[in-house]
C-alpha cells in the first residue's frame, strides 16, 4: 500500500482531505498473520484485503467480483495501491479468504470498528442469523451460524461471532458480549438468551440488560405474566404508540414495573429492577392479532423508553439481517469451503458499517451502486477510514 486517497470533490462540491486513510486501515490489522506462503505470496496483503472490501462495497458478492473490481478499477487503484503485479486474480481472493484466520480477522474487526465509529451508546440488539447456502454437503460441514451485535443508534455491526448450532448461541453470546464496552448501554437479547449468566455477565460489564421473557424460563415466566396482566393489579407507568402503514396499523401499549421484591424473593435474579411488558396489537384488512412479550430488565426505565428499547431491537432484523439478505445478498452466497464463509460475512459487515457511516439521503442499495459508478463518492467512504 502507498499511501493516501488523494483528495477530490463530492459531487456537492464539499472538499475532504484524509490522513492517510490506507495507513489508519493497515494498521487494524497489523497482528493479522498472513495465511500465503511461497509463490502465492505474490500481492501485498493488505492491498488485497482493502481491493476486497472495497469490491463488497461497491456491491460485488465473491472472489470473481473481487478480481472483476480490481481489473475494471485498476487506474483508480494504482492511484494509491501497489499493482506492480497487475490486478489480483479470482484465485488469489479465494484462496486468502478460505486460509484466513477467522478468529484473528474477528479481532481486527474489532480494531477497525474502534477506530471507525463513535462510542457505542445506547441499545445494543444481540441476535443469530444463518447464511442459508453456507452448509457444504460433501464434507459434512453445517451452516454457519453468526452471532451479531448492532448498535442500533450508531446502525452498525459492533462486533460478531461464529458458532456451529442453533444450540451453542447460549456459549457464544458471552464470548460476542466480552469484545463490547457495555457502559452506558442497554443490551437486549432475544428469549433463548434470556440466561442468569448472561444477566449476570452485563451487568458485571457495567451495562443494563433487557431480556425477553418466554418459556424457556417457566416459572420466572409463569410469574410474570400473571402479575403484569392480574386486571386488579395497579395499572402502573403505561406508554402507548400507533403507527400506520403499508396498509396495517399497529398499537403498542407498554407496562413497566418496580414492583419485584416478591419476585426477587423466588427468583434471585442477577441485577434485576423491573419488568415490563408489550401488547402489540395489528390490525390488516386479513384481520386483527394481538402479541403480547415479558421483559426483564435491570434499570428502572419509563414506559415510553422500554417501549423504544424493545422496538429498537427488531432493528437487528430489520437494519442488519433484512440488509445482509435482501440487498447484499448473503443467502445466495454459495461461498461454503474452509474460512471463506466466515471470513466472508465479515467482510460484508464493515461494507455495511462503510455505508451506513455515510451520511447522505438514499437508498442503501443506490449507495452501494453509486459506490461501483462514481469514483468521486467511493473516494468519500474510503476516506472515512
Amino acid at each position: 500500500m502507498t499511501g493516501s486517497i488523494p483528495t477530490d470533490s463530492t459531487p456537492l462540491g464539499v472538499k475532504f482531505t484524509p490522513e492517510v486513510p490506507l495507513d489508519r486501515f493497515a494498521a487494524c490489522f497489523e497482528d493479522l498473520e498472513d495465511p500465503r506462503t511461497g509463490n502465492a505470496v505474490l500481492h501485498d496483503f493488505h492491498t488485497l484485503r482493502f481491493i476486497a472490501l472495497c469490491a463488497v462495497t461497491c456491491g460485488g458478492q465473491g472472489a470473481v467480483d473481487m478480481a472483476l473490481f480490481a481489473k475494471a478499477k485498476e487506474p483508480f487503484l494504482r492511484e494509491f495501491l501497489d499493482l506492480n503485479n497487475g490486478p489480483p486474480s479470482h484465485d488469489t481472493f479465494s484462496r486468502l479468504f478460505r486460509r484466513l484466520d477467522p478468529d484473528g480477522f474477528r479481532v481486527a474487526f474489532q480494531r477497525f470498528m474502534t477506530e471507525f465509529s463513535q462510542i457505542c451508546k445506547g441499545v445494543v440488539a444481540i441476535d443469530g442469523k444463518v447464511p442459508r447456502r453456507s452448509f457444504d454437503t460433501a464434507s459434512g460441514k453445517s451452516a454457519l451460524h453468526m452471532v451479531s451485535a448492532w448498535g442500533c443508534e450508531q446502525r452498525m455491526v459492533l462486533g460478531q461471532i461464529a458458532t456451529d448450532a442453533k444450540s451453542n448461541e447460549i456459549t457464544a453470546v458471552p464470548k460476542l458480549l466480552r469484545m463490547l464496552s457495555l457502559k452506558n448501554t442497554i443490551a437486549t437479547v432475544d428469549a433463548l438468551n434470556c440466561q442468569r449468566a448472561i444477566a449476570s455477565q452485563i451487568v458485571e460489564q457495567k451495562g443494563d440488560y433487557a431480556l425477553a421473557l418466554k418459556g424457556n424460563q417457566p416459572s420466572p415466566h409463569a410469574d410474570v405474566t400473571l402479575f403484569l396482566d392480574d386486571p386488579a393489579r395497579d395499572g402502573g407507568d403505561t406508554h402507548a404508540t400507533v403507527d400506520a402503514d403499508n396498509g396495517r396499523i399497529e398499537t403498542r401499549l407498554a407496562t413497566v414495573s418496580s414492583d419485584i421484591a416478591w419476585l426477587q424473593h423466588d427468583h434471585k435474579w442477577p441485577g434485576l429492577k423491573c419488568i415490563g411488558k408489550v401488547t402489540r396489537t395489528r390490525e390488516t384488512r386479513k384481520g386483527r392479532t394481538v402479541e403480547t412479550a415479558y421483559h426483564l430488565l435491570s434499570t428502572k426505565l419509563s414506559a415510553e423508553r422500554f417501549n423504544e428499547v424493545v422496538r429498537s431491537y427488531w432493528g437487528v432484523e430489520n437494519r442488519l439481517h433484512w440488509r445482509l439478505d435482501v440487498i447484499m445478498n448473503e443467502d445466495q452466497d454459495r461461498n461454503r469451503l474452509d474460512n471463506s464463509p466466515y471470513n466472508r460475512a465479515i467482510l460484508r459487515h464493515m461494507a455495511l458499517n462503510v455505508i451506513q457511516k455515510e451520511g447522505s439521503k438514499g437508498s442503501l442499495r443506490g449507495k452501494f451502486n453509486r459506490a461501483g459508478w462514481d469514483d468521486a463518492f467511493l473516494r468519500q467512504l474510503l476516506a472515512a477510514f
